[in-house]
């Protein structure tokens, strides 16, 4: 498992480190680092997911064998309960149950000094060298291109600028972004990280509901991401289609589908709760 985490180019460069790891959980470390961060220098909601991920991954590796793969994650349920701002994060992962192909897992991202940070159950699934499913295609959107007044500036954020995440459409309530496949967003077998999927999924989520207010005096937080990964993603560029399905004052539901630019499959879904704050 160390060496899988360590290979994986995602994982380096975000700095991920297994300290801990055996037949019924894994122990992760994340240095503080300014490439893992949103404005202010506190860790990216992405970061906290994939550490999640990660953790959820090597748990159900370790558990079901090296044979059992490929491996994703099914469902992943991640609560953001604070905020870690320049400092250290450590993921705990216990596994819950192992059934034949599933593990069911739960994970805590805490501060050093153990501060809460995030809640996480997830199911993997191990495939055991199954032939690809064939994967439902998008729907896409409209295909107009408005990016709107905070478009331009989101590729800014050191960590959506490291994943290369560009915003091409973000108005009525809707977003699309793109992210171009790059060594950097890879895992150990060459394909797209689930942590730099499951990035794009929650910013693509966020863009959605910032899309139905537009830039003003706010704050704004993500409660609550939930996704599914369909099928480990090749190589290759990746489109994201927000869509807010609901508001109720300052909590909004956007739905995302994530799919391969190549061929329009979806090869993730999921709903992102946010919060904008005047």
């Amino acid at each position: 498992m160390r060496s899988w985490i360590e290979r994986s180019p995602y994982s380096r460069a975000l700095g991920v480190q297994l300290e801990e790891i055996d037949s019924g959980g894994a122990r992760l470390r994340l240095p503080f680092a300014e490439a893992n961060t949103n404005p202010g220098q506190v860790l990216h909601g992405g970061v906290a997911a994939s550490l999640c991920a990660i953790g959820a991954q090597a748990v159900a590796r370790a558990a079901l064998g090296a044979a059992s793969g490929p491996w994703h994650g099914a469902a992943l349920q991640v609560n953001y309960l604070a905020a870690a701002k320049a400092q250290d994060v450590v993921a705990v992962a216990r596994l819950l149950r192992e059934g034949k192909e599933l593990c069911f897992v739960e994970i805590d991202v805490a501060t050093d000094d153990g501060k809460p940070i995030a809640h996480a159950t997830s199911i993997v699934r191990a495939r055991f060298g199954a032939e690809p499913a064939e994967l439902p295609a998008s729907a896409g959107d409209h295909g107009g291109s408005d990016p709107g007044a905070m478009g331009p500036h989101i590729g800014r954020i050191p960590f959506i600028a490291g994943r290369g995440i560009a915003v091409l459409h973000m108005s009525g309530g809707a977003s699309r972004l793109v992210m171009p496949f790059r060594d950097a967003n890879a895992d150990d077998a060459g394909g797209v990280h689930e942590g730099a999927l499951l990035a794009l999924l929650d910013t693509t989520g966020a863009m959605a509901s910032w899309a139905v207010t537009g830039p003003g005096p706010y704050r704004a937080s993500t409660p609550s991401l939930q996704a599914q990964i369909l099928a480990p993603s090749p190589r290759g560029d990746l489109v994201a289609y927000g869509r807010n399905a609901a508001r109720d004052g300052s909590a909004f539901w956007s739905d995302v589908e994530v799919a391969r630019v190549s061929d329009g499959r979806v090869v993730a879904r999921g709903t992102v709760v946010y919060r904008i704050i005047e």
